[in-house]
């Protein structure tokens, strides 16, 4: 047993976490933080569909759109593991609070925007302000509530972790199309209002965080890794654009992520008083869990994009009609978090996040058997069953990877285990949509060679549309008009092929994490008591 599994085993022995949870109800902590969190993770995905209605509105170009995006999840995510060394500089309540007012502030701007400047940078503001929510919140419910009950409280996290991407886009698309874009943001205002309250009036720091001495701010640590988390984020949302490697600016990009990124582990590892703990590395629950957790990420989040865009690409869906139909993964996952709160006292967590990555793989190889010719319902299990099989991954894994460490490290674990998930996510975004553009292209390069203008099958195609064709138009017409629509056709077989490849390499991903998932050691937990397997 590591020393950190150690000092965890005596601290659960004596009793010694957050004494908050005596004073406080600690549900009413979970939805304190809980609030801003929702608030936070709804954003990133809130403004995906208006996209199209900023760029008109701002008069920018839909590439120069996205940098909303991607302002925001760099800022987002330079933020993330810092998290924890502005929470003891400052004392956590009181960052937790400013970075709150700070993301509240911002959304106003970003709905006020009249240029495209103007919303980047309120973006970064607001991507900033946020990007600490998540790990706070996490850390919060993990010391306030009882080793026998942080799956309870895992469950409460995951609700917003996990429902709030899902449910972002489809209010976005419903309130751009009956209101206006602007009030994506306008929407946070009140929120953000409630949270702060909600927070000043339960929330107490922990003593280790009152006395606590982080020393000064390694501002060398944080510009290293300003510098490689930007480039890393540029060139994933830009790589497949600019034909990846293909590009000078690129390679350039690449070569001063990498040498950043070294340089940043070296300093953080040899640093006295690090702006990051990277040696939290050490702790084999930890590790393994963050390696899981940003395989999650890819997963979770390569569905939660392209799903919408199989339906908006290949069925004609609208932007809310897209939201609507992936909305049920959400139910999904909302039936599964107190279902899954309590299987986490009772068996062996692994054995439930085992189980997550099983289902949610088959509920990927279900939807990659889709076609044309699918209804409007032939996905709606598969969807749900997603969504509800998602709830027995994050609040498990959350609770196993976490379940070793001390209080004094659960705040910056947080932040890098968020920002790996993060991480996992950006990469795994611009994974598929790499591959829905390069598998296009193969299938239909195959697809020509059975189906090329002179051959057999062609003709006959040809033949058969044209005379359809015929009762509508003239000759020369109709021959013209089964081209195209033959064609097409083509097109769009070669689309429906990429959309499975995808599909069918997540649920790969998928099977690959459940042996993953046993490099965890099992915690069993009783009443004041914790041992290591």
């Amino acid at each position: 047993m590591s020393s950190a599994d150690e000092a965890f085993t005596r601290q659960a022995a004596t009793g010694a976490f957050d004494s908050t949870a005596s004073v406080v109800n600690p549900w009413l902590i979970a939805v304190a933080v809980m609030l801003a969190t929702f608030m936070e993770v709804l954003d990133t995905s809130i403004s995906a569909v208006s996209l199209p209605y900023i760029g008109g509105s701002l008069a920018a170009s839909t590439d120069e759109a996205t940098w909303v995006l991607t302002s925001y999840l760099v800022a987002n995510a330079i933020v993330l593991p810092a998290s924890g060394w502005f929470s003891l500089r400052f004392g956590r309540k009181r960052f937790l609070i400013t970075c709150i007012i700070i993301f509240t502030t911002a959304s106003f701007l970003c709905g006020a925007a009249t240029t495209l400047p103007m919303i980047l940078v309120a973006r970064a503001l607001q991507g900033a302000g946020g990007g600490a929510l998540q790990p706070m919140s996490q850390a919060i419910l993990l010391e306030t509530f009882p080793p026998e009950k942080r799956g309870q409280a895992m469950a409460a996290f995951g609700f917003g972790v996990v429902v709030a991407p899902v449910v972002g886009p489809t209010l976005g698309g419903w309130i751009t199309e009956n209101y206006t874009w602007r009030w994506s943001f306008y929407i946070n205002v009140p929120i953000g209002i409630l949270a702060v309250y909600l927070i000043s009036r339960y929330v107490v720091d922990p003593h280790y965080i009152k006395s606590a001495k982080p020393g000064r701010l390694d501002a060398i640590g944080f510009g290293l890794l300003a510098i490689w988390l930007g480039c890393l984020q540029i060139i994933l949302d830009k790589g497949q654009e600019d034909d990846w490697f293909g590009a000078t600016w690129i390679r350039w990009a690449a070569t001063i992520l990498v040498i950043s990124l070294v340089a940043f582990l070296i300093r953080e590892l040899t640093h006295k008083k690090p702006l990051t703990n990277l040696r939290v590395f050490r702790n084999r629950n930890f590790a393994a869990g963050c390696l899981i957790i940003a395989l999650y990420g890819g997963v979770i989040y390569a569905i939660v994009t392209i799903l919408p865009l199989f339906f908006q690409t290949l069925l004609g869906y609208t932007a809310l009609s897209a939201g609507w139909a992936v909305s049920p993964r959400g139910l999904g996952a909302m039936l599964a978090m107190p279902v899954v709160a309590l299987l986490t006292a009772k068996f062996d967590n692994r054995l439930l996040i085992a189980t997550g990555f099983a289902g949610l793989g088959m509920c990927t190889l279900w939807m990659g058997s889709a076609d044309l010719q699918i209804a409007e319902t032939s996905l709606l299990w598969a969807i749900v069953l997603s969504g509800f099989f998602i709830g027995f991954i994050f609040v498990p894994l959350a609770t196993i990877t976490m379940g070793t460490l001390p209080n004094e490290q659960i705040g910056n674990a947080a932040g890098l285990y968020n920002l790996l998930r993060n991480v996992g996510g950006s990469v795994g975004i611009s994974m598929v949509n790499t591959l829905l553009a390069r598998r296009e292209q193969l299938h239909q390069t195959e697809l020509s060679h059975s189906l090329s203008p002179g051959s057999p099958l062609w003709e006959e195609n040809i033949r058969r549309l044209t005379d359809l064709m015929r009762t509508h138009t003239d000759p020369v017409t109709a021959v013209k008009r089964a081209e195209d629509l033959l064609q097409g056709f083509l097109t769009q077989q070669a689309q429906l092929w990429s959309f499975v490849d995808d599909f069918r390499y997540l649920a790969v991903v998928c099977a690959v994490c459940v042996p993953l998932t046993f490099l965890l050691k099992r915690v069993r937990r009783r009443p004041g008591h914790v041992v290591v397997d």
